[in-house]
């Protein structure tokens, strides 16, 4: 039942006391694999930027702006 006066937080902790001790394992292993994916998908922009970027890193040129630094 949804209360309009509780956070989604508190409704997800409601729900949580109820499940069976046996189960509560699988709902960390799905709440961590959330989170991992969050994690994730924030670095896919970064990730997908170096491959781009790495053909300039690579040049001689680079290198010898960067030496003395």
């Amino acid at each position: 039942m949804r209360c309009s006066t509780m956070t989604t937080k508190e409704l997800l902790i409601n729900e949580i006391e109820q499940v069976p001790e046996p189960l509560l394992a699988e709902v960390l292993d799905f709440v961590c694999f959330l989170k991992a994916r969050i994690a994730r998908e924030k670095m896919e922009p970064a990730m997908m930027s170096e491959s781009a970027l790495s053909r300039d890193w690579l040049k001689p040129e680079e290198d010898r702006a960067w030496r003395d630094l």
